[in-house]
């Protein structure tokens, strides 16, 4: 082997991420709405950009006003009545708009505080009722105790209790608990059950009810498994969290802007990108004719400069929007029986197989599909979605999505007296040429929220 210190000439070839470049990966990866506060600061920082007008705009007055010599205004206004014998408007009068009709929504607070001042108090009770009300969380329950408030109140305990009770007789049944306990308790007496074996149930097997233990509350109490059964759905009937029916100030809506749509049209499916998530710009036309009249060599640069970076910011939207349309192409492709059939023919897909079809790497489809949501005739679903690891089978593969669809209509269709344990859907799958182990059923289960036979049994 020859070491030395010669100098030698070679020729390669790497990739090296230019700004440009850089900005189209990053663009790819943005959801609409922050594509569009991106477009927003770049419109700002250069004027060339500018949105496109979706009206026809006349450049010069000539060919506006031609456009307006054109109109046949006596055969305009003959299609129409004369207004002079129109009766004239009376602003007094209310008009039948759709805002008339729409009626707020009445937050938990409100509604217990229009409640209290109906009640038989005095000042000072409603002024403790008033900050009762105000220590009552989203749920419904009490969060102050019975100490604080009337520490901060200056008033003895007994008259916060007093005005306590009092409110945990408004609606809805069960608010101003401290406890789940009491907020059970609540509801209980509100509907006029008094049974003692309900009560004491409450008080002190909660845990074994959710846990679905009735043989030893059974044994315990000494009653039959009938009757804990008819507690037990008695108990699961009543409402833990009274004040989840209201609205509050701090929820945050979210609405969800598909990025594609789509249609099923004479048999064939249609895809279309939502334009309205996908900014159309255009080149100013001021500034490209002072670009062409300018004699200044540094505002020519910095016009020239501007120009480049702003088509290359229209080119890479175009190209993100053209990508976007590739890979959902590319999925309506390989999950043609999702859209056709639902949930169960849902197909293992990675995103090495869309890459490898449309030929592009497969960071630019995980890029492409991050945060973009699509709107079919199955509903909307996120574009991660149709992305699934499953098994191979003699038919191909069974995608994970539509092995916990099949568990979960196999268990909605068991006898809940005698349910199945996962080893027997194990069995059961194995009859629908699906081979997984009872590890991955119960995974599955659990991520569908569904108990184990234990807790699903019935009596």
């Amino acid at each position: 082997m020859r070491l030395g210190f010669d100098l030698t000439l070679e020729q390669t070839q790497k990739l090296i991420m230019t700004p440009e470049l850089r900005q189209a990966i990053q663009m790819l990866q943005f959801t609409s709405q922050e594509l569009w506060q991106y477009v927003e600061s770049q419109m700002e920082a250069n004027p060339f950009l500018e949105l496109e007008n979706k009206r026809e705009a006349e450049e010069h007055i000539d060919e506006y006003r031609s456009k307006q010599e054109d109109i046949d205004w006596k055969e305009y206004s003959e299609q129409y009545d004369d207004i002079s014998y129109k009766n004239a408007i009376n602003r007094d009068e209310k008009e039948n708009l759709f805002e008339n009709y729409v009626s707020a929504m009445t937050s938990l607070k409100d509604h217990l505080l229009f409640q209290l001042n109906l009640s038989m108090f005095d000042e000072k009770q409603k002024e403790i009722g008033e900050f009762v009300i105000e220590s009552i969380d989203r749920n419904g329950y009490l969060s102050n105790s019975v100490t604080e408030i009337s520490e901060q109140l200056g008033v003895k305990d007994k008259l916060v209790e007093n005005v306590i009770k009092v409110i945990q007789t408004f609606d809805p049944a069960g608010v101003c608990a401290r406890n789940l306990k009491e907020c059970l308790l609540i509801q209980l007496e509100a509907k006029g059950i008094n049974n003692p074996d309900v009560r004491d149930i409450i008080n002190n097997y909660l845990e074994d009810v959710a846990q679905n233990r009735l043989a030893k509350i059974s044994k315990e109490l000494n009653i039959s498994l009938k009757s804990v059964q008819w507690i037990c759905d008695l108990i699961k009937s009543l409402e833990p969290k009274p004040g989840r029916g209201f609205a509050h100030n701090e929820d945050d809506i979210k609405y969800v802007v598909p990025d594609v749509y789509l249609y099923y049209i004479d048999g064939k499916y249609v895809i279309s990108v939502n334009d309205s998530s996908n900014p159309r710009l255009i080149i100013n036309n001021y500034y490209k004719r002072l670009l062409s009249k300018s004699n200044d060599d540094a505002a020519t640069s910095f016009l020239t400069e501007r120009l480049n970076s702003a088509m290359w910011l229209i080119k890479s939207i175009e190209q993100r929007r053209m990508t976007i349309h590739k890979v959902v192409e590319s999925i309506l492709k390989y999950q043609m029986d999702f859209f056709e059939k639902g949930q169960k023919a849902l197909k293992p897909l990675t995103l090495k197989d869309i890459a490898e079809d449309i030929g592009v790497h497969e960071s630019t489809v995980s890029r492409a599909t991050n945060g973009k949501y699509i709107q079919t005739p199955r509903g909307l679903f996120e574009l991660k979605y149709f992305f699934s690891s499953g098994i191979a089978n003699n038919e191909g593969g069974v995608s994970s999505t539509s092995i916990k669809s099949i568990i979960k209509d196999i268990i909605e269709e068991e006898n809940s007296k005698k349910p199945f344990s996962d080893q027997q859907i194990v069995k059961i799958l194995k009859t629908k040429n699906i081979d997984i182990s009872r590890r991955t059923v119960a995974k599955y289960r659990e991520e569908l929220g569904i108990a184990s036979s234990t807790g699903r049994r019935r009596y």
